[in-house]
Formats: C-alpha cells, structure tokens, sequence
C-alpha cells in the first residue's frame, strides 16, 4: 500500500496520530465508503477530562471533520468495575451520584471539541451494561474469552507483576470493554474503536467478539503514548493534572502549560494538539534558540483557543505578554541563585516570599504559590533545570510577588 488515501487516515498518519492499526488498507477503503463510524472510551472518575485525554479526542474530532460520525462513551458502568490498565492498586469506586455529576462535567469538554448537532454523539455505556444479567452474559460472551490469553494483556500482566493481586471485578473489565464494542456495533453500526496503544489488546478482543457474535468487521487504530523529550508522562506538571475544564483550570494557566512546553517537543505537539496547517507547523518546529519561544506562544495560544475559544485564548496571552514581556520581565524582577534541583518550598523561603517552610506548606495548601504561573499542590516538588525558562524559573506568591531563580 502506498499511503492511505482516506483524509482522515492520511491527516492523522502525517500529524503523528496513528500508532497502529488492525488492517490500514480495509480501514482506509471503509473510511472512503464515507460516514464511518467510531468510538473512543473515556473513564468517568473525575469531573473533567485532562490533557491526557486530549490526543484520542483530536482524532474524533479529525474524524468528524473528514466526514465520520463520532462517538465518546462515557464509561458509567465500567467506571463502576475499574480499568486496570497502568493501574498499580484498585481505584476507588464511585457512587452513582458521583458517576453522573463527573459525566455532565466531562460532557462540557467534549462540547468544546466536537459537533453534537451535526451527528457526534455522548453514550454512557451504563445504558447497556447495567442492564446485564450476569449468567447468560457469561455463556454467552464469556466463552468466547479465553483466561490463558487474558493474562498476557499487558493490563493484566503488568498489574500482577506489580501487585500480585487484581480483583475479580477489575478482572472483568476486558468483557465489558469489549462488549462496549459489540453493543455500539449493533446499535450505531460502528466499526471502529480507537485508544492508547496500551489498550491495543484489550480494543482486539473486542473486534474479534464482534467477528465471533455477530460476523461483522472492525478495526482497531491506537494513538503513542505520549511523554514529553525529557521523558516525563505528558501531562503531568507541578500542579498535578492539566485539566481541560475551565473551572478546574483556567484558560490562562492552560496556556501557560502549553508555553511551558519543552523545546525538543514543540514541532510535535504543533502537529498533535492544533489545527494549523503542516506547513506551518514545520516552519515553526524548526526554529532554534530565542525564537523558538515565539512558537511556543503559537502553540499556546491556538490549543486553547481550540479548547477554550480564540478570545480567552487571545486573553491568556495578552495577559501573559504584560506580565513577562512588560511589568514582569527577566531583567526587573528580584532574583537569587540556587544548585538545582532544590525543594520548592526551601526556594520558596530563600526568595523570601515565605518567612518558613511551615508558611510556604500553607500557602500550597491555599493555592498561593505558583511555578511559572502554574499553580503548585505537590509540597514535596522540587525545582529542576527543565523547569528553566529562559534561563529562570519564576515563583510567585498571589499576582504581585515573583522571584526568578537562576541556577548556580
């Protein structure tokens, strides 16, 4: 095969999308017939999805603007179970009330980012899986799993290799992902499921139930797991989760995340996280030294202008700009000198916006202190050169006390 020939297969090859794929050349073909249909699954433990979430959802959105229709299933009942995926302990389980406070929170993420009116579509797989009954769904879905090959899935494998222990109930969650499938293949006629490539084996087993139960066809394609050039999970900062809700974070300190970005990862993130044309996001990966700041404030500004709309996007960088650029730049703020890494809390002191530790412990507590205008809620974080930023790191104490410290 020479290359896809479908716009979405071959805009989400060329932005770096795809990771793997079941059958590319019967996938493409499927995905030119023209109004495909396919689903990502989403956990329902929080009341707002994170930027880990973010790349599977480009890709729905990918598909709706190439012509497919796109489901996010929102995992009422399997939240209910558990995903031992990359899980080292059971997780809590949550009440109903709970359950369905986090799906109307998530849904307002998903409504910055894809088109209900034109055809996408929420789903709760509580819908279908509640209504189970749990001996013929043994007989008649369990037979066809075998126990031998589950425990080879790295969901599995690697929890008990961790952990030496995995309920049953979380033990049951492949069935029910791939039940998922089977029930949206019916209901909706989808034929495609796509994820993290480390639910490649669980989305597999899924569309193998769909050959064995209903003698249909469908495909897999799974997105990289992601982790940024020094080798950190992508997502992941000194204030915990990004988070894509604006009440849990807001659209300034979202780009700020995104302005915080690692030199060697911009080009890519250009490529993963906006929608500018690849032109341009060649040109812009390819700068080097100072300028390659100016594209990180492209990439800032136009991820949360997708998520959070061009004017607070525009907000966000203008107020960015004044605090940097004018009443907060490198050369008029105070500094001190320090071996990195240090302890966020001991810098904290040393740049005396608190009087002790105990007052920068409680000044995190209250949201108080901040890195790089991210907030900080890890009291045991520490300050490390990545976190430098053109040649500083800046600490801040509310909106008007900033320090910047410079490795010594």
């Amino acid at each position: 095969m020479s290359g896809p020939t479908s716009d979405f297969l071959r805009i989400a090859k060329e932005r770096g999308y795809v990771h793997q794929t079941s059958d590319e050349e019967a996938l493409d073909a499927a995905l030119n017939k023209g109004g495909l249909v396919a689903y990502i699954g989403y956990d329902c433990t929080a009341d707002s999805l994170h930027v880990g979430h973010l790349l599977p959802t480009m890709l729905l959105r990918l598909l709706q603007k190439t012509g497919g229709r796109p489901i996010a299933l929102i995992g009422g009942g399997t939240t209910k179970v558990g995903d031992p995926s990359g899980k080292d302990e059971a997780r809590q389980l949550l009440s109903e009330a709970q359950i369905e406070a986090n799906k109307a929170g998530i849904r307002r993420t998903f409504e910055s980012l894809l088109d209900f009116k034109a055809g996408a579509m929420m789903l709760d797989n509580a819908e279908w899986l509640d209504e189970l009954r749990y001996i013929p769904f043994l007989r008649d879905v369990g037979r066809h799993f075998s126990v031998n090959r589950m425990l080879t899935m790295d969901s599995v494998r690697l929890r008990l290799e961790r952990e030496h222990s995995l309920s049953f109930l979380e033990f049951n969650y492949m069935l029910l992902q791939s039940y998922d499938y089977l029930e949206l293949h019916r209901r909706h006629g989808a034929v495609l499921q796509m994820g993290g490539s480390d639910q490649w084996g669980n989305i597999v087993m899924g569309a193998e139930l769909i050959r064995r139960m209903a003698g249909g066809h469908a495909h897999v394609l799974t997105t990289p797991l992601l982790t940024t050039a020094s080798g950190a999970k992508m997502g992941k900062t000194a204030a915990g989760a990004v988070w894509l809700n604006p009440d849990r974070l807001s659209p300034y300190d979202y780009w700020q995340f995104w302005r915080n970005t690692e030199d060697a990862d911009v080009g890519r993130f250009l490529a993963l996280f906006t929608e500018l044309p690849m032109a341009e996001v060649r040109r812009l990966g390819a700068l080097q030294g100072a300028e390659v700041n100016e594209a990180k404030k492209v990439l800032a500004t136009e991820a949360t202008a997708l998520l959070h709309g061009r004017a607070a996007a525009e907000q966000a960088a203008e107020t960015a700009r004044r605090a940097f650029e004018e009443g907060a730049a490198a050369e008029t703020l105070p500094s001190i000198v320090a071996a990195l890494p240090a302890p966020f809390v001991d810098l904290v002191v040393q740049a005396g916006l608190a009087a002790s530790k105990g007052e920068a412990r409680r000044l995190i507590a209250q949201n108080g202190l901040r890195l790089n205008d991210a907030v900080v809620s890890d009291v045991a974080l520490s300050v490390t050169p990545a976190d430098l930023r053109d040649g500083a790191a800046k600490l801040s104490a509310g909106r008007k006390r900033h320090v910047l410290v410079r490795a010594g």
